[in-house]
């Protein structure tokens, strides 16, 4: 599926603080995006990028939300941790990763393994404006509030 035919799925998913269903959400823009693993590099410097920013993002009436294999425990402890003010989504089960078609083939250390490739949706009122494959983690969250703003101005 190419990523302009993407919905959201209505079914309700495991977060950090409780459950979610993506289509009944309060804000009208979110940020869905994907990572590899807590408490990796990247991965906190993503989600620490986006916390530190969430104020920034609520003011475009935006929710921000990441998503990974972890476990839902695992996502507390992450939150704790690094004083994360997003919230995180449990996809044990790959649902929204094969949705939205994330888990490729990667090499580590020489080693074939299938995992999330790090990427990035924008929806605005569920209908997806704008999609991020291959993010790097350093400057992402900057480079979406910027890009958020501009499908805002475009958008009224």
């Amino acid at each position: 599926m190419s990523d302009e035919n993407l919905v959201l799925p209505t079914q309700h998913f495991n977060t950090a603080t409780g459950q979610i269903n993506l289509t009944q959400l309060d804000s009208a823009w979110l940020v869905l995006y994907f990572y590899p693993k807590d408490s990796t590099s990247g991965c906190t410097t993503q989600a620490v990028g986006f916390s530190c920013m969430l104020d920034q993002f609520k003011q475009l009436d935006t929710q921000v939300i990441g998503v990974s294999r972890d476990s839902v425990k695992t996502h507390q402890n992450f939150i704790a941790k690094q004083g994360l003010t997003i919230d995180l989504i449990s996809d044990k089960d790959e649902i929204l990763c094969q949705h939205f078609d994330v888990i490729k083939e990667k090499n580590m250390y020489g080693k074939k393994v299938m995992g999330i490739e790090r990427s990035t949706f924008i929806f605005h009122h569920g209908k997806l404006i704008k999609s991020y494959r291959k993010v790097k983690a350093a400057g992402h969250a900057e480079q979406i509030l910027q890009d958020l703003k501009t499908l805002q101005q475009s958008n009224t």
